[in-house]
């Protein structure tokens, strides 16, 4: 492999392979140049030519490199590399190349030949070949670059600052091309069975489904406002209503809340909807389409069928909805166990009606240094818990004595007895143990498990997906003292009558599913209430009276009464899917110009105060100087 300060090489190993899977993507687009007065051809289109032919190219110096008299171009395109040579012999053209520096524009025109014996970069697709240089023209000079585009360690704000030049980057071009790649498949796999792609409206009224609305005032109407869509929920049954018997749409959505790793303000989603199907053909059909898409892109063969498990079950192993499967710990359940035990902290957890007592087994974690297992117990405390409980394993036959922990003095034998077997321990392993109300045991123990799967390295290969199905209908908000609807208020429940639904609500399942791949949510969907009464029944559970129900979905209720068919469908968040698919470790790796952690936008230093007459104009007044948080543009 040729180094990059070798006459005559290329670029070094690294920026070799990356440009080579831009190369190979490039490829399967299969997409020509559209020739001008500065290009001919792509890089790539290099490879299939004869020696001799007269080429011309356009693109980014990538490197510059003198050496003695003869000067090597890297010229880069959004395919890929190739090498350019100057040579002194002509005069003007070498006083250009002189000047020319990294990032500036050029067109040059020359001729296509081999590269000397021994010059040869194999690990670059168009490394045997070069183009002696003809004539060179600067079509645009560049100012030094604030980062360099081969350096991993530059830090987000900088990158999204700059992000035209970040986006240069062959893994960023690459990401992006993955991303057009995923959403042609999703097309023509949707187009061929019939669903039709409808937009709409951005400009919508704000409905309760789970997060605060973007708002826009309305200046035609002062005092009224728009709202940004969550998701176009209420249109896509509408369109069911309509006789739209399949609809999808590829669809901009926003939420104002918290932003993490995999959450942005404004997202991108896959919205399906179909009529007269149920939620076993649904889901069927949704797999089906994941999986053609898996093996298209990346010619990944996904799990046939996709495994099921219900959400009690899920919840019970995992201690959350969304488990990462490749991880290979599991809980196990021990509320019934401790409500006898002699150790009270365990007892009265497991005597809450809301409480739980639960074990995690670590094998062979009885290696872990005392240092180790207190920051874990630390991880447990920030994530609700009071503390965690521990035990060595050191010899399962000999109780309390083979066993090391703080607690095992506060149980008997028969207890440990017991409490081994449940847990299947085995000599060397390590038990976690956490008791308070099961939403913050599930959720410590859900953090733990991840956090011990990283750091033990457990299952992190592969894909593995799952269908998380028979959600609870409500969850109890008991600051509120109400009923919330554990998805959306239009998921329609495994009840036959509004009767039945009001009699145990906390008993009532729903048509509900979620598709899981690797520990993310990546879609969810559900069979939609088809009856007015049924629609009107959810809403009053939820603490939404005749009036306000009317008030803001009339029009729902109104369109139910008039025909409406049995529908469901999913959205899938089509950034979530593409970070996974391209490796990135946040969505912000394959969305354009996403936002920072704070909603900021760097490039654009979005949002940005507006000139009172504008605010005016819509009825509004500015904020007083003092009375609205910091702005931050730089980081994330």
């Amino acid at each position: 492999m040729e180094g990059r300060n070798t006459p005559g090489g290329g670029s070094d190993t690294a920026e070799a392979d990356r440009y080579n899977g831009a190369v190979a993507s490039a490829r399967k687009i299969g997409r020509r140049p559209l020739s001008g007065p500065w290009r001919t051809h792509l890089s790539t289109d290099l490879v299939g030519e004869a020696p001799g032919t007269s080429v011309t190219l356009a693109g980014w110096v990538h490197h510059r490199r003198d050496h003695g008299g003869v000067i090597f171009l890297d010229l880069r395109d959004h395919e890929g590399l190739v090498q350019v040579v100057c040579d002194p012999s002509r005069p003007e053209l070498f006083g250009r190349a002189e000047r020319v520096r990294a990032e500036y524009v050029l067109s040059v025109r020359g001729a296509l030949r081999p590269r000397p014996a021994g010059t040869e970069n194999p690990r670059l697709a168009t490394g045997r070949l070069e183009v002696l240089a003809e004539s060179l023209e600067i079509l645009n000079p560049s100012e030094p670059l604030p980062f360099a585009l081969d350096e991993s360690e530059t830090g987000e704000g900088v990158r999204l600052r700059y992000r035209y030049l970040d986006l240069r980057r062959p893994e960023m071009q690459e990401r992006l091309r993955l991303r057009a790649r995923v959403a042609a498949a999703l097309r023509r796999w949707l187009e061929a069975r019939g669903f039709l792609e409808v937009e709409t409206p951005m400009l919508t009224r704000a409905t309760p489904e789970g997060a605060r609305d973007f708002l826009v005032p309305c200046r035609l109407q002062p005092g009224t406002f728009y709202a940004l869509p969550q998701s176009p929920q209420l249109y896509k049954q509408i369109l069911m209503m309509s006789g739209v018997d399949r609809y999808y749409q590829i669809v901009r959505c926003f939420r104002d809340e918290d932003l993490r790793a995999d959450r942005q303000p404004e997202f991108t989603q896959l919205d399906v909807e179909t009529s007269f199907l149920d939620a076993e053909a649904i889901t069927g059909l949704m797999e089906e389409m994941i999986r053609t898409v898996f093996h298209e892109v990346l010619g990944v063969a996904l799990p046939d069928p996709f495994p099921r498990l219900a959400y009690d079950e899920v919840m019970a192993r995992f201690g959350s909805d969304k488990p990462d499967l490749r991880n290979p710990l599991e809980l196990t359940e021990l509320t019934d166990w401790a409500r006898g035990t002699s150790f009270q902290v365990f007892a009265r957890a497991a005597a809450r009606p809301d409480g739980r007592v639960a074990a995690l087994r670590l094998p062979g974690g009885g290696e872990l240094a005392r240092t180790r297992i207190d920051t874990h117990t630390e991880l447990a405390r920030r994530h609700g818990l009071g503390g965690l409980a521990w035990i060595r394993v050191l010899d399962p036959e000999r109780l309390p004595e083979g066993l090391q922990s703080p607690v095992v003095k506060f149980l008997s034998a028969d207890e440990l007895r017991t409490l081994l077997a449940r847990t299947g321990a085995r000599a060397g392993d390590l038990l976690y143990f956490a008791a308070e109300t099961r939403a913050k045991v599930d959720q410590a123990l859900d953090v733990l498990r991840q956090t011990l799967g990283r750091e033990l390295g457990l299952g992190g290969e592969g894909w593995a997906p799952l269908w998380v199905t028979d959600f609870p209908m409500f969850a109890w908000n008991a600051d509120e003292r109400r009923w919330d609807a554990m998805h959306h208020p239009f998921t329609a429940p495994r009840v036959a009558s509004p009767e039945e639904l009001r009699a145990d609500p906390g008993a009532v399942r729903a048509h509900a599913y979620d598709l899981v791949l690797n520990g993310y949510e990546v879609g969810g969907g559900s069979v939609r209430i088809h009856r007015s009464e049924i629609q009107a029944a959810v809403f009053d559970l939820l603490g939404l009276g005749r009036e306000e129900s009317e008030e803001k979905f009339g029009f729902l209720l109104e369109a139910l009464r008039y025909g409406a068919p049995p529908h469901g469908g999913m959205a899938f968040g089509l950034d979530r899917l593409v970070m996974l698919m391209s490796g990135a470790a946040n969505i912000r790796e394959v969305i354009a110009f996403p936002k920072t952690q704070t909603g900021a936008e760097p490039l654009s230093r979005a949002p940005a105060p507006v000139p009172p007459a504008d605010l005016a104009a819509l009825g509004l007044r500015p904020l007083a100087p003092d009375s609205g948080p910091a702005r931050e543009h730089g980081s994330s």
